[in-house]
């Protein structure tokens, strides 16, 4: 179970380097191949605020990596799960503000490396 979370765990940290890319320094082209439903002509007004949410996946993402940098276990698993804890409401307020999808995308991966990283 170990390898499990550890594997889930690195799944969701690549999952949100590439949101931070794609937000912050492809919003004009793999943003609007991802967000079909977002209105073309914005997507060039809102790169700034599309950064800034490409910035905060960043965090996650590196909380996330840093745990794997710790030496301690018990320090690491705590920083883990509070890494994912906070990609879980993330995404669960993403789901409920912008689009069901992101429950899937988002929160679904960190609910089941946390179960994972619980259960090892």
């Amino acid at each position: 179970m170990f390898i499990l979370a550890q594997i889930l765990t690195a799944l969701v940290a690549i999952e949100h380097l590439y949101i931070l890319w794609m937000e912050m320094f492809a919003w004009e082209t793999a943003g609007k191949k991802t967000f079909k439903n977002f209105p073309p002509e914005l997507f060039k007004p809102t790169k700034g605020l599309a950064a800034n949410q490409g910035l905060y996946n960043g965090f996650l993402a590196a909380g996330l990596i840093w745990s794997f940098l710790i030496s301690d276990a018990r320090w690491a698993e705590n920083v883990r799960i509070f890494f994912l804890a906070c990609v879980i409401v993330a995404g669960m307020f993403g789901a409920l503000t912008a689009s069901k999808k992101i429950f899937f995308v988002q929160a679904l991966p960190a609910i089941l490396a946390l179960l994972a990283v619980l259960l090892a």
